[in-house]
């Protein structure tokens, strides 16, 4: 049974090699066939010249450096597509995701699992991010219609079979959290300590989480564009009501404004009716726009192995 351990590197030079040994001394408790695969994501600092060195001794480790800046997700989607192992962990590289966890999270596959992530008992991010955190996945769930959990993002383990999956989906936006939970199968969390970032600091600014969560939205979810139709009703029937009001005023008392009334109805009327065309154009266009784009959505530029 070989295991494969995949995290995407980001400004983490120094805590690679802490990475590296942490994970082999945790994983060697459970296997010696393993494989770690470090995914250098266009990182500005010397992470994958550190890369290269540890796995120029350490049989080990494969290095995979993309041709630029993707970001996480795409990230973790190359280095899925070089995975050998039956079993694959994904964590992050700044070691919040604690290693020694991993022994944990496999044991809990003995009991028939495909999926078991890793629950965060107290997340140990700054609260800006946990507000942010907590705003995020409440809309999500909404805009869903499913229940997402917080306390879990990518670090788990995962049976090959449910990585299959997951690289099968055509979609161009990248979540892994949210595509694990798309794709099902039997699935569990099990808690875990999460751990202070120790070296630098988090790599996510506002508008790269911003960002994230419109295109989160957009792909994972039509009811935006739903929405705006229910919108464009909403004027609709408003014009109308307010149309019955000034009926009644000018049978009741006259009008006191000649054209006044035709005027402005038709402005809210025409809105209503165009907001609402927009957004059955909007269903259609967001259908085809993703289904035609055939971008890859990620390109490696070198591997070390």
């Amino acid at each position: 049974m070989k295991l494969s351990i995949v995290s995407p590197v980001y400004k983490a030079e120094r805590i690679i090699p802490i990475l590296v040994k942490r994970i082999e001394d945790s994983v060697s408790r459970i296997t010696d066939d393993y494989e770690i695969i470090l995914i250098e994501d266009g990182s500005p600092d010397d992470s994958w010249k550190v890369i290269k060195d540890i796995a120029k001794k350490d049989t080990k480790v494969v290095g995979i450096k993309l041709s630029r800046n993707f970001g996480q997700h795409y990230a973790i989607t190359a280095g899925l597509h070089k995975i050998k192992g039956e079993w694959v962990i994904v964590m992050d590289c700044d070691l919040q995701d604690q290693p020694e966890e991993i022994e944990k999270l496999y044991a809990k596959t003995k009991e028939g699992y495909d999926i078991v992530l890793a629950k965060r008992k107290e997340r140990k991010d700054h609260f800006f991010k946990k507000m942010f955190s907590i705003f995020f996945y409440k809309l999500l769930s909404y805009f869903t219609d499913t229940k997402q959990d917080r306390s879990v993002a990518n670090f788990g383990i995962y049976h090959k079979t449910v990585i299959s999956s997951i690289l099968a989906m055509g979609d161009v936006v990248r979540v892994f959290p949210i595509m694990v939970q798309w794709v099902g199968y039997n699935k569990i969390a099990v808690d875990v300590d999460h751990s202070k970032r120790e070296i630098g600091k988090s790599t996510y600014t506002f508008s790269k989480l911003l960002k994230l969560a419109i295109n989160t939205f957009l792909t994972f979810s039509n009811k935006p564009l739903i929405l705006t139709v229910r919108f464009g009703l909403l004027i609709s029937l408003f014009s109308f009501l307010v149309g019955c009001f000034y009926l009644y005023k000018y049978l009741t008392y006259g009008v006191s404004v000649l054209g006044y009334t035709s005027l402005i109805l038709s402005i809210w009327f025409l809105a209503g009716i165009i907001v609402f065309s927009i957004g059955i154009l909007g269903l259609y266009i967001g259908k085809i726009f993703d289904t035609t784009k055939k971008r890859p959505t990620f390109i490696i530029d070198e591997i070390i192995e």
